[in-house]
């Protein structure tokens, strides 16, 4: 039905209108019509929490201002992050954030939809598929002819996110995201994880309308750059920076998805290698999304495109590296070289070297473990993640009796993790990988 075949036909005079109830028609016809229209959702979150982990919430303050900038409403946009860095004691610059060097403030405006302790990975979940009911807060409210893009970005392991004080794991990440498929909320959905082994939250996507795009393969880690001797902090991840700044510069409806992941890999992979590490970003799910231009999903800036927003990746000056695990020790080695007063620097040494001590007991727990099972192959193995169920049943159960890492984040790193997935992936049954953990919490404290 068109507006044509709405309007009454002329007769002769005093005849009536062939459509007696036009108006009521008309109406539904422009309804329809507005509700055929797509609209384009964001959700944005960055999982961590302190100023070692400065660059993933700058990330996400930066790719608001983006979304922003491209004509995206704030009431489409979801933001969830701990909100702790423009104003936390260490920042000498209180109110604002920096995503690259000299960059401008990435925190103004951005919208603190979810903040502090309501930033877990169950209202991540319940935010995407817009259960309003198990949060009171803005939620991803799509159709079947909207799009959704999600941006991550956090520490990870192999088929795990972690977030302040919750895990996301591959498992009800796919779920979720197949539930919503199903139902018909979206026509289009990608996903950027920025984690190390993000490519193991995503090599299980099968669902033929989802695209994905992992910051590093299934056992890589994931290197930060750009580190702020002024700020003691690395402000940027090498894949959030090369994926931000190919957005600004490209004309986004001529750009495809395919186009920038090309761009981003090439680049990322140059960067790492120059310091002879390796990180190589993957895609995964529908690949036919790769072919769908930018602006589709992220939609088009209404302002011409210009390079004065932030440095070109053209002009990125990379004089080193880092692998994230690393960064908590480097910051804290760094707060010593830089503390006069004598007292606060051996609270600082204490600090150091407790973490260097228990990350020494979390590698003996491990060994321990594999002891107990008879596989101290998996100590040494680096298996992909297939039985996502299980290896969240495995880490929930370690993280509930033997350390809880979302306490302390630095402690367990994605090498311990590992011999975690190699456990669930030999053929052991998770209640023998259970019991010996169980066991081991009671033979060894931190």
């Amino acid at each position: 039905m068109s507006p044509g075949d709405l309007l009454p036909v002329s007769g002769d005079a005093g005849e009536k209108p062939v459509t007696p109830n036009y108006f009521l028609l008309r109406r539904n016809f422009v309804v329809e019509m507005a509700a055929g229209k797509s609209k384009h959702w964001v959700l944005l979150a960055a999982g961590s929490t302190d100023w070692e982990n400065y660059r993933h919430q700058a990330i996400v303050c930066h790719a608001y201002q983006v979304m922003h900038q491209n004509g995206i409403p704030d009431e489409q946009i979801v933001v969830m992050m701990y909100d702790d860095i423009a104003n936390h004691k260490e920042n000498p610059d209180k109110g604002k954030i920096i995503n690259v060097p000299n960059g401008p403030n990435v925190y103004t405006g951005v919208p603190k939809d979810y903040t502090g302790a309501d930033v877990t990975a169950e209202n991540f979940l319940a935010a995407l598929r817009g259960d309003s009911t198990a949060v009171k807060k803005k939620v991803i409210q799509s159709g079947k002819n909207d799009t959704v893009f999600i941006y991550l970005s956090d520490h990870g392991g192999h088929g795990i996110f972690q977030f302040p004080n919750s895990t996301l794991y591959a498992h009800d990440l796919i779920n979720t995201v197949t539930a919503m498929s199903k139902a018909g909320k979206f026509s289009k959905m990608v996903i950027y994880i920025e984690a190390c082994h993000s490519g193991s939250m995503l090599d299980q996507l099968k669902e033929s309308n989802v695209y994905a795009v992992s910051s590093c393969r299934p056992n890589e880690s994931g290197y930060a750059h750009f580190y702020d001797q002024r700020l003691n902090a690395w402000i940027s991840g090498v894949f959030g920076a090369n994926w931000l700044q190919h957005t600004e510069i490209v004309k986004l409806s001529t750009t495809s998805f395919g186009d920038q992941f090309s761009f981003i890999k090439k680049n990322v992979i140059a960067i790492v290698q120059r310091f002879g590490k390796s990180q190589t970003p993957c895609n995964y799910g529908d690949m036919n999304i790769s072919k769908v231009m930018l602006s589709e999903v992220i939609c088009e800036s209404p302002a011409p495109v210009t390079r004065a927003r932030s440095v070109p990746p053209t002009d990125f000056t990379v004089s080193e590296v880092i692998d994230t695990i690393d960064i908590p020790l480097q910051i804290k080695k760094n707060r010593i070289t830089n503390e006069k007063d004598p007292e606060k620097k051996k609270i600082l040494e204490r600090q150091y070297d407790d973490l260097v001590r228990k990350r020494k007991t979390m590698d003996e727990v491990l060994q321990k473990i594999a002891e107990r099972l008879k596989a101290p192959q998996t100590l040494r193995e680096k298996r992909e993640v297939t039985r996502t169920y299980e290896l969240k049943v495995v880490a929930e159960h370690f993280k509930n009796n033997l350390f809880n890492w979302e306490k302390e984040p630095h402690v367990v790193t994605h090498l311990h993790l590992q011999v975690l997935v190699n456990l669930c992936e030999s053929g052991l049954k998770v209640e023998s990988i259970n019991e010996a953990i169980t066991r081991v919490s009671k033979e060894i404290s931190f």
